[in-house]
């Protein structure tokens, strides 16, 4: 098999024109597919017949929820080829993820907590998914402010990489806390093994809005890739040659 291209993406030069080249194909049908999802959720989907109008904050808060996990499953997977190929970019592509994947967590608390209350009457709850959700969160400031506190960049590349990869332990029991213990949090209503329990009419603007959001994730994913190679290579030749021309 040729590894060729793996090599190839381990370059920066090359990672940073990809992306560049890439960005733009994501965006767009990430704003499209946002859009149609809320209009689709917002304004198609009929109410639910109990939880009635409030049921649509499901179309925010599932999808960031869903975005938080991958977006921390994508970073220690970087972190775990960084480390074993020793692979500068793949560092970078993982401190790109932390703040993206921060954002989504934080905004899938806040979104669990303004559906929480009037459906189970509290803004919060110590109940397992919860807590490991919050957990999470927590898991991906540290990893930011390891890197940050570290000055030496080879050093704080690996410290922040390992605990990135010991950190992914809790993407399976955020997943499957509902599952493993008596909780709070609804089971999964999509990810599940056979049918979805939802109608069509709601089901199809949630999943067009997980496509959307995991599009929008690459895009980001890839500015913010950009940028860290640039903060990386500032210094290197080819740098001035691509802000040259």
């Amino acid at each position: 098999m040729n590894w060729t291209w793996f090599h190839r993406l381990g370059s920066p030069p090359h990672a940073y024109r990809l992306a560049q080249r890439l960005t733009p194909w994501f965006a767009w049908p990430a704003a499209i597919l946002c859009l149609l999802a809320l209009y689709g959720g917002l304004v198609l989907a009929p109410p639910d017949y109990q939880q009635g109008e409030g049921f649509r904050m499901i179309y925010v808060h599932a999808p960031t929820a869903w975005m938080s996990l991958m977006v921390y499953t994508t970073m220690a997977l970087a972190a775990a080829v960084a480390l074993i190929w020793r692979i500068k970019v793949a560092h970078a592509a993982a401190a790109a993820c932390a703040p993206i994947g921060a954002s989504f967590t934080f905004a899938a608390l806040v979104t669990g907590s303004l559906y929480g209350e009037p459906m189970w009457g509290t803004w919060w709850e110590w109940d397992p998914r919860l807590t490991s959700e919050l957990i999470l969160l927590f898991l991906y400031l540290g990893y930011m402010g390891l890197r940050a506190a570290i000055e030496d960049p080879q050093r704080a590349d690996r410290t922040s990489a390992v605990l990135a990869v010991v950190g992914v332990v809790n993407v399976p029991i955020i997943h499957y806390s509902v599952s493993w213990w008596n909780s709070l949090h609804q089971a999964p209503t999509v990810m599940r093994f056979g049918k979805p329990h939802m109608s069509p009419a709601m089901l199809w603007p949630l999943l067009v809005m997980l496509i959307g959001f995991t599009l929008l994730f690459a895009a980001l994913l890839l500015v913010r890739l950009r940028a860290e190679i640039l903060a990386r290579e500032r210094n290197a030749a080819w740098i001035r040659e691509e802000l040259g021309a």
